[in-house]
């Protein structure tokens, strides 16, 4: 199995993709792990799997290595006579945030019938906007936190009292959000989320609760990982801590009841539906006052949250197994050829 790692891009988490990216290469090792790095101008490059480290980005090393191009069937590399077919079988879309999560990628994919795994179109819109997956939950009897969206040139009125979290509308990993406890700090906290994103999210801030975290995908049946708790040194987990965590190989597991395992399974397959059929996604939930609540889908979740899985390679190669299959549509042209016939043409 020829299994490419797609990662970077034109993203506010094109880092964090780059660690994602270079922390499989510990748990992959059943595979041809096969490395296409995107820059910020959105060239593709092969990276050799041997030489990949975080500074042949940051350096910009990595401008020495074979840029490709993404054609029908796959990505090739130009040589001298003619373009030549980097050997694929199946591409991972490890692209964290814009171009990866919104369905840029997907698109790309579909439109080359690319063998990949990763949110399709309809499950990347639902996913990477925080509004649409509120209102995607909610139709799907998911427990959502109240909440308001304020647009950068609306008027900074709140629908709640303090404490609040403020959060862009489009991003992920922490990037942009802030807890605010009074009037003082809000002004600065919206200017910091509306650097990234002209509409945010405002939630109030629900103290003691408890997170749980739950990875799974569709093969024939639900597959899910370990329940994580995550440990909470803090009163949410910030970019810092997500960052680091991108890399780790152990989750925070605990003593967690059935049935409350139970409970969140039934409510990740809700989410999971049809909707994200081919990708491995991470739910994070929050369970406060005896209710489950949807945090947030990852749709591509960091390091692909391997670990929460016993045998994380084995559950990559069965999802393999059961991607979905673009329909073939045939194209006759009868209709045109009836046309003419009907005019004597």
């Amino acid at each position: 199995m020829k299994l490419a790692t797609v990662f970077g891009s034109s993203s506010f988490e094109h880092e964090i993709s780059i660690v994602s990216a270079i922390s499989l290469k510990e748990v992959l090792t059943k595979v041809d792990l096969i490395y296409i790095f995107i820059d910020k101008n959105r060239e593709f490059y092969l990276i050799d799997t041997k030489e990949i480290k975080s500074s042949l980005f940051s350096s910009g090393e990595y401008k020495k290595s074979p840029k490709l191009e993404l054609k029908q069937g796959g990505f090739y590399q130009k040589k001298l006579f003619g373009d030549s077919k980097v050997d694929i079988d199946t591409v991972l879309n490890l692209v964290h945030g814009c171009d990866g999560e919104d369905g840029k990628l997907a698109s790309l994919f579909e439109f080359y019938n690319i063998n990949y795994i990763g949110p399709r179109l309809e499950a990347s819109s639902m996913s990477y906007n925080k509004l649409y997956t509120k209102l995607y939950a909610r139709s799907l009897g998911v427990n959502i936190v109240d909440y308001q969206v304020l647009n950068i040139n609306d008027k900074r009125d709140l629908d709640f009292e303090f404490p609040i979290i403020v959060k862009p509308l489009r991003l992920g990993s922490s990037i942009g959000v802030s807890i605010v406890k009074e009037s003082s700090e809000l002004d600065y906290a919206l200017d910091v989320a509306f650097e990234f994103d002209s509409d945010i999210l405002i939630e109030p801030f629900l103290e003691d609760l408890r997170e749980f975290n739950l990875a799974g995908y569709m093969a024939d049946k639900f597959i899910f990982s370990k329940v994580e708790e995550p440990t909470k040194t803090k009163e949410f987990l910030d970019f810092d801590k997500k960052y680091l965590d991108f890399a780790r190989v152990k989750a925070d597991l605990g003593e967690i009841d059935e049935n409350l395992t139970f409970d969140l399974k039934t409510e990740f397959a809700k989410i999971y539906n049809n909707t994200f059929n081919g990708s491995l996604i991470r739910c994070d939930f929050f369970y406060y006052e005896n209710r489950i609540y949807l945090n947030e889908i990852n749709p591509i979740p960091g390091s692909m949250a391997n670990y929460l899985f016993d045998d994380f390679e084995e559950n990559l190669l069965n999802l393999i197994k059961h991607l979905p299959t673009s329909k073939e549509v045939e194209i006759d042209y009868k209709y045109i050829n009836s046309i003419q016939n009907a005019k004597g043409k």
